[in-house]
């Protein structure tokens, strides 16, 4: 039985360019790694700033996009998670998911594929990494870093990789089979 990554695009404003890089990333790792992938959209579950009555290590949910956000990430073993940075910070739709589940994220490997200006997202995804480790979740420290994504882009919006990046992909996805097989001992 093969490992199931989810690629989970983190941005959910209008106008954003997360699901051209997201799309990329998972045809990147369908060919490049043991992976099943699934592309993992936030804006589909329509989190609201978290409002369960319950802490969410209870498991007690009682909102229909709790209990879908639950049940996706429950079945993941890995995650990408497709960042841009804003104000040096991971988008707060980001914090928001990974904080309505806990024991759903636990002993996961996770890995990031950031964007944006010149820094690429790095600041985001640093910030990130400090925050996955609370749900008992094991950052890659290899990850992917776009600088000038938009550049990126061809005119329909398809984002398009190169020998700086594809590198980089390869590294985080080999670790992060890795430590997926190795955590799912752990579950």
């Amino acid at each position: 039985m093969s490992l199931k990554l989810n690629v989970v695009i983190c941005s959910t404003r209008p106008g954003r360019i997360g699901p051209s890089i997201a799309t990329w990333f998972k045809e990147f790792s369908e060919n490049n790694s043991g992976f099943d992938c699934e592309l993992v959209d936030l804006a589909d579950f329509e989190l609201p700033v978290y409002n369960e009555a319950n802490h969410p290590r209870s498991g007690i949910y009682e909102h229909t996009h709790t209990k879908s956000w639950s049940e996706s990430v429950d079945g993941a073993d890995a995650f990408v998670f497709v960042m841009p940075e804003y104000n040096f910070c991971p988008p707060p739709a980001f914090v928001n998911a990974l904080n309505y589940v806990y024991s759903e994220w636990n002993y996961k490997p996770c890995g990031f594929v950031s964007y944006g200006g010149a820094a690429g997202g790095v600041r985001a995804a640093t910030l990130a990494r400090q925050l996955v480790t609370t749900l008992k979740m094991m950052p890659m420290l290899e990850g992917v870093m776009v600088p000038m994504a938009w550049n990126q882009l061809d005119d329909e919006k398809v984002f398009h990789s190169n020998e700086l990046i594809d590198p980089s992909a390869t590294a985080m996805l080999t670790e992060m089979e890795k430590w997926a097989n190795a955590l799912k001992t752990m579950r």
